[in-house]
């Protein structure tokens, strides 16, 4: 694994970009963002890769689900600012932001007896209006979500009887019909068991490679971040760590600095990449004990 002074930290910026210079797909500059007036994300310089996946990890309450709020205005910004393909989003209007850029909170919560086509329906919203009502290019979008997610079968039941893993896959398709060229998932994998949590990331990846899209998640496990994703942005109280290629800043070293865990790090036998093997006071290599610095 490469050492610790190879990760990408953020830089001081001495000025703006311009529209020219600043890169097309969603980027960030000086983004800061806060909740009552308490900043949780400071002064974040950030550039999403175009058509990649990029999981976004750290511990909890580090501003990881933040930072995807301001990505996708959720959150308006208390400094800095977010862009779209050169553009900034706060004057971007709410359709035709909606038509570009997808939003998947955690756990949403469906309307009671609502079906898995109707809530996938409502992801052509963005696409509506008094002059154009539903038509056959919408349909196509919904049958292409509902196939892409294996939820033809399941058209007309309730959300309300589906599995965990199904009912989430149904809110992905939601935000496929939306036919945005950019998802952002908060936590996708959150409450379901372990075949689930690999059925969703397998559909993100499916995404990504199949329609191009760019898909920027939040996660917390790391060997699935580091499995499934071609970009990793560390957090840590607010700030960003490191980002960058998972083999290239996953190590020991930045694991202990974001989450205070000591752990080894090996190659993935799957994948190839970084697989991390946490220590705990129980596990703590062959003896039990906590591995001394210089193995860790």
């Amino acid at each position: 694994m490469p050492a610790l002074a190879a990760r990408q930290v953020q830089p001081h910026r001495l000025r703006r970009l311009t529209v020219e210079e600043r890169p097309q797909g969603l980027t960030a500059e000086g983004l800061s963002l806060a909740y009552d007036g308490r900043r949780v994300v400071n002064a974040l310089d950030v550039t999403i890769p175009a058509g990649r996946v990029t999981a976004v990890v750290g511990a909890n309450a580090c501003g990881k689900s933040t930072l995807l709020r301001g990505l996708s205005r959720l959150l308006t910004p208390q400094e800095g600012a977010v862009y779209l393909d050169g553009r900034l989003i706060h004057t971007m209007r709410g359709k035709e932001l909606a038509r570009r850029l997808g939003m998947l909170p955690q756990s949403p919560v469906a309307p009671d007896g609502i079906t898995v086509l109707d809530l996938v329906k409502r992801g052509r919203s963005p696409h509506q209006s008094w002059w154009r009502q539903w038509s056959p290019d919408d349909e196509q979008a919904v049958h292409g979500a509902l196939e892409a997610t294996s939820l033809l079968e399941h058209a007309e039941r309730s959300v309300d009887e589906l599995s965990g893993g199904q009912r989430q896959r149904a809110w992905i398709a939601m935000a496929l019909a939306q036919g945005t060229p950019v998802l952002l998932l908060d936590e996708p994998t959150n409450h379901l068991d372990l075949a689930h949590q690999i059925d969703i990331l397998d559909l993100v990846v499916d995404l990504n490679r199949d329609q191009g899209r760019t898909v920027v998640l939040v996660l917390h496990d790391l060997n699935h971040a580091c499995r499934y994703a071609d970009h990793v942005i560390a957090m840590k109280d607010g700030r960003i760590v490191a980002q960058g290629v998972p083999a290239e800043v996953i190590d020991r070293d930045l694991i202990e600095e974001v989450f205070g865990l000591t752990c080894t790090v090996i190659e993935d036998p799957a994948g190839g990449g970084p697989h991390i093997i946490p220590f705990g006071r129980h596990h703590g290599g062959r003896t039990g004990q906590k591995p001394a610095a210089t193995t860790v």
